[in-house]
């Protein structure tokens, strides 16, 4: 069994990772870094609690860390884990630098240890629906790619990621999962145009973003309001063979919510009203949704630790992905189009 430490005991730790840590057959919980012990303790009795992460990191004897903490504390973090020779998955996005990410890689590569991050929507149902109509061809050659990620919060809430600070807003945290998505199937765009906002009466951080990524004969569009009430589009594709429209978000995170089991034959599973529909000129089709599998992530975790197997998560997507993540906070400053090709690294510390 590997042994697993946690750092971070938040939304992303009690939603996902540590219910798909534990439903893999390869990993065991041994360890967590959390202020909130009296809970921990309650919720996990036969787990070692630990005060501050340097000392589960020093102590535990562990194979593998997860860091859930705050995004600004990722890149010090992981380059701890990594100097005293632990393998690290970092919650995305992986830093708040590409500078800060390349570091990391950098620095795994010379340790010979595993670094990913966990860009669990690559296992959406509906992402992987889409991958296989672009496979199978179905679409014919894209030639606009729309990517929302929608929600009803119009009021700011207590919570970092809605405060000012390094990698906070839904740009570094949406965001991230959408460009992730659109350079995992189209590459890097050759050129970008963003509008990066706070809406919201009171809000000190992205709360908005509306981008453009340019690439050769193909316009793709990554979207986020915070005031959507009405239906929720995810995708709408339009190619030379016909469109495709989903609507509706992947069942997974609801259901670990609620926690049903990773392993319920349920989980994954989309209901029929959500399936997505491709539109050809003379046709009008229900596609099936995929099922999703954020299982896969860490099942591909184990068996590159154990059977050399590949990173589920090359960490270079992840610095190409903090690349879109700058440059677009660039072209919204400056209301101009950036070229991706031409972009110096000085210009993301202006």
């Amino acid at each position: 069994m590997i042994k697993v430490g946690v750092i971070g005991y938040g939304y992303s730790a009690k939603t996902f990772h540590i219910p798909l840590i534990e439903a893999s057959e390869y990993m065991e919980i041994v360890a967590i870094n959390s202020s909130q012990k009296k809970l921990v303790r309650e919720q996990h009795p036969n787990i070692a609690i630990f005060d501050t992460a340097q000392a589960l990191i020093t102590s535990a004897n562990l194979e593998l860390i997860v860091i859930t903490a705050p995004n600004n504390v990722h890149y010090s973090l992981a380059k701890l884990c990594l100097e005293h020779g632990i393998n690290v998955v970092i919650e995305k996005p992986m830093v708040t630098t590409s500078a800060e990410a390349q570091e990391l890689v950098d620095l795994a590569k010379k340790q010979a240890l595993l670094l990913s991050v966990f860009h669990n929507r690559r296992w959406d149902g509906d992402f992987l629906t889409v991958k296989k109509l672009l496979k199978n061809n179905q679409l014919g050659d894209v030639r606009y790619f729309e990517s929302h990620y929608d929600r009803f919060r119009p009021t700011v809430r207590q919570r970092w990621r809605e405060q000012a600070g390094k990698g906070s807003g839904i740009w570094f945290d949406l965001g991230s999962h959408l460009v992730d998505q659109a350079i995992n199937i189209f590459g890097l765009p050759e050129a970008l145009t963003a509008r990066c906002l706070p809406l919201r009466a009171n809000s000190q951080t992205t709360d908005y973003f509306h981008v453009q990524l340019h690439y050769e004969n193909l316009e793709v569009v990554l979207h986020a309001s915070s005031f959507s009430a009405a239906p929720n589009m995810r995708f709408r594709i339009e190619g030379t063979k016909g469109s495709f429209i989903k609507y509706g978000f992947d069942p997974q995170e609801e259901q670990l919510k609620k926690r049903i089991s990773p392993i319920n034959s349920l989980y994954g599973v989309e209901n029929e009203e959500n399936y997505g529909h491709l539109y050809t000129e003379f046709s009008n089709a229900a596609i099936e949704t995929e099922r999703g599998c954020y299982t896969r992530y860490y099942l591909e975790i184990a068996q590159a630790l154990k059977l050399a197997g590949f990173n589920p998560v090359n960490p270079a997507d992840a610095v190409e992905v903090l690349n879109i993540l700058e440059l677009a906070g660039i072209s919204s400053k400056s209301g101009k189009k950036i070229m991706i090709s031409t972009a110096k690294n000085d210009e993301r510390l202006k």
